[in-house]
């Protein structure tokens, strides 16, 4: 089996992504140095433990690149159902952009970037699309 967005997509919820890349980002020490064997004097084999450094196996590695892939891609749906309860509220799109860190013509290309992207995954039916579009009115600045 190969690690995929695709295939870990349909498994996680949003939550459930974050905190398995969460607790797989904590388990990787960071360390660059491979093959390392360490010496302990202690007998103890909790003492062999305690300094050994922690590194992520491949398929590990993988998933968290993959479930980085996937909280971006959960994230950016939330986006357009956002966007959308902020145009239904009465936001304008200077709004939007202000809360998206962006222009509001890169706000507004973004919302029509994922209606979009949703219609190919088949999330979002025509109707919607059609429908979100008409909310959006005119691109700011056209």
């Amino acid at each position: 089996m190969s690690i995929t967005p695709d295939a870990l997509e349909a498994e996680f919820s949003l939550p459930t992504a974050a905190t398995r890349l969460d607790f797989l980002s904590r388990r990787d020490d960071g360390a660059t140095t491979l093959n390392t064997v360490q010496d302990v004097d202690d007998d103890s084999w909790a003492a062999s433990l305690k300094d050994a450094p922690m590194q992520l196996d491949v398929p590990e590695s993988l998933e968290l690149l993959a479930l980085g892939e996937v909280i971006a891609r959960k994230a950016h749906d939330c986006q357009l159902i956002g966007i959308r309860a902020a145009l239904r509220g009465g936001a304008s799109w200077d709004d939007i952009g202000t809360a998206l860190g962006t222009s509001p013509q890169e706000a507004y290309d973004t919302y029509v970037a994922l209606i979009s992207r949703q219609l190919r995954a088949d999330t979002l039916d025509a109707d919607a699309a059609a429908s979100a579009r008409e909310l959006a009115g005119a691109r700011p600045g056209s």
